[in-house]
């Protein structure tokens, strides 16, 4: 059973957040590690400390939210969409995040962090159960499992010509056109995927 789901002992944003806080991380092409081929990834933590992610585009074989409800042993109701459920990252798979339009939640409630003026995220059992009961935000996506990076780990990925960056883009986020979602990330820098090469400059 995934009873222990909804876990907010995972990582907490420090002050002062970092430059790619609210952006798209962009696998390159070559990316070594299998779990991050062809990944679009939201940043939604960026500090000194390190930083913390959402994967957008890869689906779970075979499990919906409805799915995961039925799988719940948390008082909730097999209802809600039959949108995938993401993969969101390699840390802590039973653990749930739910990122979602910035409309929902916006009551002051430490349940739910604000990323960019249209993004949060919420990581409690209450966002699946209003999904449920037809209340939940307008636009959302739930994952299992986050990506996470220690101090300059990330930083020094990026030096390694291993990700690319750019701007957050909440239709992509949210789009359900989960194998679009790569290349779609990388048009929006302009890139052209032939002309991209997984060996890292040399000065």
């Amino acid at each position: 059973m995934l009873t222990s789901l909804m876990d907010l002992s995972g990582p907490q944003p420090a002050d002062g957040g970092g430059f790619l806080e609210g952006k798209l991380l962009i696998a390159m092409p070559g990316m070594p590690d299998p779990r991050f081929e062809k990944s679009v990834i939201f940043i939604c933590a960026h500090s000194a400390q390190g930083a913390m992610g959402i994967i957008i585009n890869k689906p779970i074989d075979g499990l919906s939210f409805r799915d995961l409800m039925v799988k719940l042993d948390v008082g909730i109701e097999a209802q809600g969409p039959q949108t995938p459920v993401l993969f969101g990252g390699p840390v802590h798979m039973t653990r749930g995040f739910v990122l979602h339009s910035a409309e929902y939640g916006q009551s002051g409630s430490e349940a739910t962090l604000p990323i960019t003026s249209e993004i949060s995220l919420t990581a409690t059992v209450d966002i699946l159960r209003a999904i449920c009961e037809g209340h939940g935000p307008e636009k959302s996506i739930m994952a299992l499992g986050y990506a996470g990076w220690g101090e300059g780990q990330i930083e020094n990925e990026i030096l390694a010509n291993g990700w690319i960056h750019c701007d957050a883009d909440a239709a992509l986020i949210f789009g359900t056109d989960f194998d679009a979602k790569w290349r779609l990330a990388l048009g929006k820098l302009g890139a052209d995927i032939s002309g991209l090469s997984a060996e890292a400059g040399r000065a």
